[in-house]
């Protein structure tokens, strides 16, 4: 399924509430799952009705929310530099190639940040409120739950060099793929393959599909493992020479929904960017069969999905005192002038 207005604040809270249950179950050492109990027990509510009250004009911010804490995890760990703006001291991961004109949702990651300082002052990291906005917008859009582990802090420097050369490039071929998912840890074909996933919504620019349709590794010919009438459709969608801006949905069939059908695109051909059809048309990739396995099980999917967003969760996680719990998720702590207004609403230079 994908969201609807009648996915309403209740039907959250009764699914977060009964999760919530589970999760208590699953801590561990480090990071555990029921890490606010005791000092936001809203934190949830907050994070849900947050995304809830976007979804309503933003169809997409479910997935540009997922995005935003996969483009975090790959740069230095899950410590939410990537929403840092720029300061005297770094410049931010936003400008990086990868995020520029491109990652979005900052808007909607204020909100929530505001909204938990007023609950919870100084409590809830931005590194862990991005990790649990990404799971419940997976959640909202059809997808699992899983006991997310908690107690992330947030960086105190952004990392734009790093930024431009970690992320994945959609133009990477699948041992280029290979190589960027184990630099951070995730060395299982299941992880690349499984969070490649996360494709199943949202959208892409032309700009990143257009090589491929008309000049494929320079070949002046089209990426020849492109379904021919997907080609057709993405060249209208994409002309050659056209806005490189122009947005078109990963999965042409349920393009809001969190499924499988993106699986069953690249095993037709379909897939919108060179490094998702890599996992299916490389020949003889151990991939393959993962594809085949999540197309026709989408249970199998979710639970391989929900591994992998745990493996990327505990990539490198800043605890104890490292680090710091930002007031405001754009800039570090010691550049706030102001701490809140009578509304509760932080302020900074």
């Amino acid at each position: 399924m994908g969201f609807s207005p009648s996915f309403s604040r209740s039907t959250l809270g009764a699914l977060i509430l009964g999760c919530l249950l589970l999760q208590a179950s699953n801590s561990n050492a480090q990071l555990r799952p029921d890490f606010y109990f005791g000092t936001c027990p809203p934190v949830f509510d907050i994070i849900g009705n947050t995304i809830v009250d976007a979804l309503q004009t933003d169809p997409r911010i479910a997935a540009s929310i997922l995005r935003l804490h996969f483009h975090d995890c790959f740069v230095r760990g899950c410590d939410a530099s990537i929403l840092l703006d720029n300061s005297t001291s770094f410049r931010t991961e936003k400008d990086a190639a990868p995020n520029a004109n491109s990652v979005r949702g900052f808007d909607v990651i204020d909100r929530m940040k505001a909204a938990l300082e007023r609950a919870c002052p100084r409590t809830v990291s931005c590194a862990d409120m991005l990790t649990i906005a990404s799971q419940i917008s997976v959640l909202l859009s059809g997808g699992p739950w899983w006991p997310v582990p908690l107690g992330r802090r947030d960086s105190v420097e952004g990392f734009f060099d790093l930024a431009n050369t970690a992320l994945p490039s959609p133009f990477f071929n699948l041992t280029q793929l290979k190589a960027a998912f184990a630099d951070v840890g995730l060395n299982r074909a299941s992880d690349l393959v499984a969070l490649s996933g996360g494709h199943t919504f949202g959208k892409a620019q032309c700009q990143f599909v257009t090589p491929r349709l008309y000049n494929f590794n320079g070949t002046n010919r089209p990426d020849p493992s492109l379904n021919p009438t997907y080609l057709t459709e993405l060249r209208r969608l994409c002309p050659q020479n056209g806005n490189g801006t122009v947005l078109v949905n990963f999965d042409p069939v349920t393009p809001n929904a969190f499924d499988s059908q993106y699986y069953t695109n690249l095993r037709s051909g379909k897939g919108l960017i060179q490094s998702d059809q890599e996992l299916f048309s490389t020949p003889g990739a151990d991939t393959i069969p993962l594809v085949n396995q999540y197309s026709s099980d989408m249970s199998v999917f979710f639970q391989a999905f929900v591994d992998a967003m745990i493996r990327m969760g505990n990539l490198r996680p800043l605890t104890g005192t490292q680090g710091e719990i930002r007031q405001n998720c754009r800039v570090v702590n010691s550049r706030i002038r102001v701490v809140e207004n009578d509304d509760g609403v932080v302020s900074s230079i």
